[in-house]
């Protein structure tokens, strides 16, 4: 199958031990600010804040929680804009305005009942690592900080905004051994409408 051996490619790179822990996660979440948006800000003449988001990492969300990987955001920065794509690609939870990410990690936990090491965290910044050295499965884009990303389990080979979530949400799904027939349900129906 073609789909297969695209997909073994797309993570040959990819230590066991990392797909090892992958297998183990329940819930990811994911810094805003550098890793779904390249990190900049745009504000207009009116004090309006613009930010872009990477399509393709929404897609995925979907499919993750179809897989019963729930998905969250705990961010630093308050944001109407990042409420509102958070909302859109239906994240079961988003905090915002969030200083101490450890902190709010393990309140987290303790009410959907997890353990650390079923959590992945996607960050890019010193504001990130209390949560990154925590949790099971840490990961970074590949733009993030060199102290941060020294200190992670996986750096992406996408940089913030360009598709780090999504790479992410596909590695969960590779090691749980779910993205080829995801795949292969969008090429069925492709044959269908043929």
């Amino acid at each position: 199958m073609e789909a297969e051996k695209i997909i073994q490619d797309y993570f040959s790179h990819i230590p066991g031990e990392i797909l090892e822990k992958a297998k183990n996660i329940k819930l990811l979440i994911t810094d805003i600010d550098g890793v779904l948006t390249d990190g900049g800000i745009i504000y207009d003449d009116n004090g309006l804040e613009f930010k872009k988001f990477q399509v393709k990492d929404g897609l995925i969300v979907k499919h993750l929680r179809k897989n019963r990987i729930l998905i969250g955001a705990i961010t630093g920065r308050k944001s109407k804009v990042v409420e509102n794509r958070c909302e859109e690609l239906r994240f079961d939870f988003h905090y915002h305005g969030i200083k101490d990410k450890g902190k709010k990690l393990n309140e987290l936990l303790e009410t959907l009942e997890l353990s650390h090491h079923e959590v992945a965290y996607i960050g890019d910044d010193l504001i990130d690592l209390p949560i990154l050295k925590k949790v099971g499965l840490s990961c970074s884009p590949s733009d993030a900080l060199p102290y941060v990303s020294a200190q992670v389990d996986w750096v992406s080979r996408y940089a913030g905004g360009k598709g780090v979530f999504r790479e992410a949400g596909d590695l969960l799904l590779f090691a749980k051994g779910k993205l080829i027939s995801i795949i292969d349900s969008y090429n069925e129906i492709e044959n269908e409408e043929n």
